[in-house]
């Protein structure tokens, strides 16, 4: 502007002295007291904030948020972001906490991970297939404690023209916090895709206004869970076992659902003791649960009960085996049925533990069964026993086409994915460690980044130049069923409208003493939440969604 001059300048000389004296008192205040306003965010890396000693943020360029165990299969993706980056794709997040002081979680993050990136790999595979998809890692911190500022920058992101975030997936824990920002990322129109999270309260209610507009679940409610679990057993609970509740009264939507789960199975057969509550400090604290756990024990002992409903996390778990293990109840087995978090409980047992569980005579005093969301000899195991049955009944071997597509399908699927290690081993990609499907963790989160990649391509169709909106992914979740089922290595998986898989099976699996130093993870068979397979093409009947 003509004739315009600069505050400074129109200052009288002692107005200048004044005004670089009180800069300078700025200044030193500054350095003094920490002002805000001057101070430079505290980083673990290029644009992931320290906070409390946690790595918060989002990164899709390699960086491993202070855990070495993630560090190769961080680089990994990575490599893969960098391979398809001019080729025309979306960004996907994969949010999950990303550092513990514990090492079996920190193998667990790993295996999470592994998934991630063969998943990636999967959607990524197709020739002339598109969109790719990035993926970057989202950590919350522990118990998903700052995930209101990484939800903040995931929106931002699905705003950006250059990330064009079109899904979130990841959500290991079904907490409040995790309640929290799936309600919040759907709300503004963001899709999510949860492969892991297994209570009731984080699922949209078939026929009811949904609570997460947009979300999607591949996984088993713990409800559910329970029902397979009960079809399975028939007539445990119901004719000469007498069972029991045990479960924590900390709130945590998990352990809620799993106990409400539990007191829907309906029993006919004698009534066992009343529910027994014990309250744990939190999901990783062993806090006074021992001593909780020798009283809940030596009533059970008193009690005619043999079969024991856990509703709380794997470290109690383990606790409350080992306790009921030391119990001097004669000739007695006991057998603890709980939910997917025990997926996680092997990998916790030591060699002083298995033997404890086994009793000096050898013989196991108490098996854990739980509803795990997969594992890798189902099908296999399965198809044998389908194929015996099928042959007594016929007198001879089944077809390839008689055989039934809802165990032939998950296990073509599953093949691909051992090539797909194998390929990737082979061509020297380093994940860490070889991905051991046996815990379930990669099977799942591999199936969510495969049906996000369907989802995307289903949209995407032919042109190849229109980036897919937030809105298409949303509603594309409902179309993968029939037709558009998604072969998943846990199952089919096939969406109602509500975005719950329908009938969806969970492998029953035991933890068995066994008679080695380490004891077993025995798959028994598949539990149905409808009580029968899926239908043929898995057309979801009327009236479900």
């Amino acid at each position: 502007m003509p004739g315009w001059i600069p505050r400074w300048n129109r200052l009288p000389r002692w107005g200048k002295i004044l005004y670089a004296v009180a800069g300078v008192a700025v200044l030193v205040a500054a350095g003094l007291y920490g002002l805000p306003a001057l101070q430079k965010p505290d980083t673990c890396h290029e644009g992931i904030e320290k906070i409390g000693g946690e790595c918060i943020g989002v990164d899709g360029a390699g960086y491993d948020f202070g855990t070495p165990e993630i560090s190769a299969v961080a680089k990994a993706i990575s490599a893969e972001n960098k391979r398809i980056a001019k080729q025309p794709h979306v960004t996907v997040a994969m949010m999950l906490p990303l550092q513990s002081d514990t090492a079996g979680l920190r193998r667990q993050m790993r295996s999470d991970l592994q998934g991630a990136y063969l998943g990636q790999r999967q959607a990524n595979s197709g020739e002339g297939q598109v969109p790719k998809i990035r993926l970057v890692l989202a950590n919350p911190g522990l118990n998903y404690g700052h995930q209101d500022s990484v939800v903040s920058t995931l929106l931002d992101m699905a705003e950006s023209d250059q990330d064009n975030l079109r899904a979130v997936t990841g959500f290991n824990l079904t907490l409040d916090a995790t309640e929290e920002a799936v309600g919040r990322l759907t709300k503004n129109g963001v899709p999510v895709l949860a492969s892991r999270i297994s209570g009731d309260g984080i699922a949209n209610v078939e026929g009811e206004k949904q609570r997460f507009p947009g979300l999607a679940r591949i996984i088993p409610t713990n409800g559910n869970a329970a029902e397979a679990l009960a079809n399975f057993n028939g007539e445990r609970g119901k004719r000469n076992a007498r069972t029991v509740l045990v479960y924590d009264t900390r709130p945590d939507a998990y352990d809620e659902s799993l106990a409400s789960a539990f007191r829907g199975i309906k029993e006919t057969g004698p009534a066992g003791p009343a529910d027994m509550p014990y309250e744990s400090p939190g999901i990783s604290e062993a806090g006074s649960t021992g001593s909780q756990f020798e009283q809940i024990a030596n009533n059970i002992c008193g009690s005619a009960a043999d079969t024991v409903y856990f509703a709380g996390r794997t470290l109690h778990l383990r606790i409350f085996a080992l306790t009921l293990a030391k119990q001097t109840c004669a000739n007695r087995h006991f057998t603890l049925v709980s939910g997917s978090d025990a997926a996680s409980l092997r990998q916790a047992m030591s060699e002083k533990d298995w033997a404890l569980l086994r009793g000096k005579d050898g013989e196991a005093k108490v098996t854990v069964q739980y509803a795990a969301p997969a594992h890798p000899v189902a099908w296999d195991a399965e198809l044998a026993a389908w194929s015996k049955q099928w042959k007594a009944a016929h007198d001879r071997e089944p077809t390839a086409n008689q055989l039934p597509q809802y165990l032939t399908e998950p296990k073509a699927a599953l093949d691909a994915l051992k090539d797909l290690i194998r390929t990737t081993s082979a061509a020297g990609t380093d994940l860490g460690s070889p991905p051991d499907l046996e815990d379930s963790r990669t099977m799942l989160v591999y199936d969510g980044l495969v049906t996000i990649g369907t989802a995307l391509h289903e949209v995407q169709g032919n042109d190849a130049e229109q980036t897919p909106s937030l809105a298409d992914v949303r509603q594309e979740w409902s179309k993968l069923q029939s037709v558009h089922r998604v072969r998943g290595t846990s199952g089919l998986i096939c969406l109602t409208s509500g975005g719950n898989p329908y009938d969806k099976p969970v492998a029953v699996v035991e933890l068995n003493p066994g008679q080695g130093v380490r004891g077993t993870l025995k798959f028994v068979g598949l539990g149905w939440p409808t009580g029968k397979e899926q239908p043929k093409n898995c057309v979801i009947p009327s009236g479900t969604s």
